[in-house]
């Protein structure tokens, strides 16, 4: 029997809830199996989000950092430059930590949206599928996921949004949307 550990590229993408939730899902898996993980979020940054208290229990070996400026889609001028600068920074940290055999999983939290907004240029992305160690499990999620990323990836999850309540007025709940 091969013992030796196959790390995956898995992408969580589409329009609907739950992309972060299933990468901290597993997540909480892999640290319950005796894994080393990192969590890196490339846009939540100002918010306490209700998982950042209580994955804080899991450290060390289960690691979770805001490294966002918060919503992206709007921003314009000085304020795009400050998610730029702050992106790139976090994705630099990403390919060192990538790479650094201190981790057996890696997410990088809404790295889809950094590429659909400007932060990161998709090649770069590509490149850094490229560098995973074999076994490594690097996780991806974010909307509108680059179909050059799909392609690679071992693991795609479309979450698909049928309803909402955001669309009968109910605002963002506590326990459920952070």
């Amino acid at each position: 029997m091969n013992k030796k550990k196959q790390g995956l590229l898995i992408v969580h993408t589409g329009n609907g809830k739950g992309k972060t939730t299933a990468a901290l899902g597993l997540a909480v898996r892999a640290w319950g199996q005796g894994l080393k993980i990192l969590i890196l979020q490339f846009i939540k940054g100002n918010w306490k989000y209700g998982e950042l208290k209580a994955l804080e229990k899991f450290a060390p070996n289960l690691m979770i950092e805001q490294a966002g400026e918060g919503f992206v889609k709007q921003a314009e001028g000085e304020e795009k430059s400050k998610h730029i600068e702050v992106a790139q920074n976090t994705f630099w940290r990403a390919k060192k930590e990538v790479v650094s055999a201190e981790w057996d999983m890696v997410i990088l939290d809404e790295l889809n949206y950094a590429v659909k907004f400007g932060l990161i240029e998709k090649e770069a992305v590509l490149e850094l599928v490229k560098t995973k160690p074999e076994s490594l499990h690097l996780v991806i999620t974010g909307r509108d996921a680059i179909p050059e990323l799909i392609e690679v990836a071992d693991l795609v999850t479309e979450m698909k949004e049928v309803k909402h309540p955001y669309k009968k007025g109910i605002k963002a709940q506590r326990g459920v949307e952070f």
